[in-house]
């Protein structure tokens, strides 16, 4: 796993991803795939229950490989949220670099209740 020096930076797109969780299975939210040549700046990540009713548990994890691999290493671990609420996982305020080789997964503890944004800059 390469970690790209980000000092002489050619270009910074931003970008938005999202997820609807239909299962209770790990969902791989955002993969960096080993020699991208990439770094992810991930500033925000939003989860919402859009069931009107009941509460669903969430968990996020960063793992030590592209693609949902590795080893998790939890952002959040079974946090309740809310019927009809939004949880910010994370915001500008505690962003982190996403390295080659590295991805997010998202787990739902309830299919179909949550839905997930995560906006990030790929650094080149």
């Amino acid at each position: 796993m390469a970690n790209p020096n980000i000092v002489n930076v050619t270009t910074i797109y931003g970008n938005t991803t999202y997820v609807a969780l239909s299962t209770t299975s790990a969902t791989t939210f955002l993969s960096n795939a080993a020699s991208s040549g990439l770094v992810y700046k991930v500033n925000n990540i939003v989860v919402s229950n859009v069931n009107g009713s009941t509460a669903a548990n969430v968990t996020v994890s960063v793992n030590s490989a592209a693609a949902g691999g590795g080893t998790p290493y939890d952002l959040a671990y079974q946090i309740s949220v809310p019927a009809g609420a939004s949880l910010i996982v994370t915001d500008k305020s505690t962003s982190f670099y996403l390295m080659e080789n590295q991805s997010v997964v998202i787990t739902a503890g309830t299919a179909n209740y949550l839905e997930a944004v995560l906006s990030y800059e790929s650094i080149n």
